[in-house]
């Protein structure tokens, strides 16, 4: 029912295990996957994430937040994660999930979905790889430590970091900040949580992300 919030606790299996998934609103179609921003800004900006899910359960929209390994709960060292494990990990829990689903990411979060089947894309100021990386590097200069941003990370991750690309085909709808520059198919008023010195939330931008995402998904159902 759409009052069911959530959230409820969940596993999908990929090939390198099983990972923690949190399940949101009701158990039919319409449904979301959702993909947290990478490292720091997925720590920053998770509250308001599944705040979001949270409010697509009243939409009467199913939503799921999987952990990737090496994050979260998972058991995976992050030094032993790869950027292909990730996308196959992501790839795993949409399968698990019956039916159509639409994926919601934000920032560098759009580079696990490339191997995703997915009905349709939404996408939160899309970051490419090599700017991710080159803010990992200004964080470690800044800290003067060997990690990136707290994470160790092999070498393997961060060549595929660099050269990485969000997808852009198939049905794609890229939201940004009012305040950022660069082109999108819709701008919403709000403050870049991931900018934050700590986690936080903005209610006013989360209502807007969820009402503007549950009219994509229903649109693309139709």
């Amino acid at each position: 029912m759409a009052g069911t919030t959530g959230p409820r606790i969940d596993h999908y299996q990929w090939a390198g295990g099983r990972e923690l998934m949190l399940r949101f609103g009701p158990e039919g179609p319409p449904r979301v996957i959702a993909a947290l921003p990478l490292f720091e800004e997925g720590n920053r900006t998770r509250a308001a994430m599944v705040d979001v899910l949270r409010q697509l359960a009243k939409h009467g929209i199913a939503s799921a937040l999987p952990d990737l390994p090496g994050t979260g709960e998972s058991l995976v060292d992050t030094k032993d994660a790869t950027l292909q494990a990730w996308r196959e990990a992501f790839a795993a829990a949409c399968g698990q999930i019956a039916g159509p689903v639409h994926i919601c990411a934000w920032r560098s979060g759009v580079l696990v979905d490339g191997q995703a089947a997915a009905a349709s894309r939404w996408y939160l100021s899309p970051q490419s790889g090599e700017p991710l990386i080159r803010e990992l590097g200004r964080v470690r200069e800044l800290s003067g430590g060997a990690d990136l941003a707290g994470n160790l990370l092999s070498s393997e991750m961060l060549s595929a970091l660099a050269l990485a690309q969000p997808t852009v085909t198939g049905r794609l709808r890229v939201v940004r900040l009012d305040s950022d520059i660069k082109p999108a198919d819709h701008k919403l008023a709000g403050r870049p949580l991931w900018r934050a010195s700590e986690p936080d939330t903005d209610e006013q931008l989360q209502s807007l992300v969820a009402d503007d995402l549950a009219a994509w998904v229903r649109a693309q159902s139709e």
